[in-house]
């Protein structure tokens, strides 16, 4: 690995560093390795919302039990208003999740 002995110096105004602050702790990074991205051409996106992560956990959650739900339907040939009262109840809760981001 090369070691990084090269430095330059760059003056910013306290808003220009503000503003870079800002946009590499959006993206998880610090500036130093967030310039690094920058001059790489490494296209750099803001990490998502920790909210996200828990949404795609029960998103995952209750398509296994949809999942569940259809086996059992297909096994059986038939499904009861229980089983269909379920989907449905999954259903909204994946529409109450994603209300709760915006």
């Amino acid at each position: 690995m090369d070691e990084r002995n090269s430095a330059i110096i760059v003056r910013l105004t306290q808003k220009e560093k503000q503003e870079l602050k800002k946009k590499a702790k959006a993206c998880g990074l610090k500036m130093e390795p967030f310039i690094r991205e920058l001059i790489k051409g490494t296209e750099i996106k803001a990490k998502p919302p920790d909210e996200y992560v828990r949404l795609v956990r029960e998103v995952n959650y209750i398509g296994n039990n949809i999942n569940q739900i259809a086996h059992i339907a297909n096994a059986n040939k038939d499904i009861k208003r229980e089983q269909l009262d379920m989907v449905k109840k999954l259903q909204n809760d994946i529409i109450k999740a994603m209300r709760g981001l915006s």
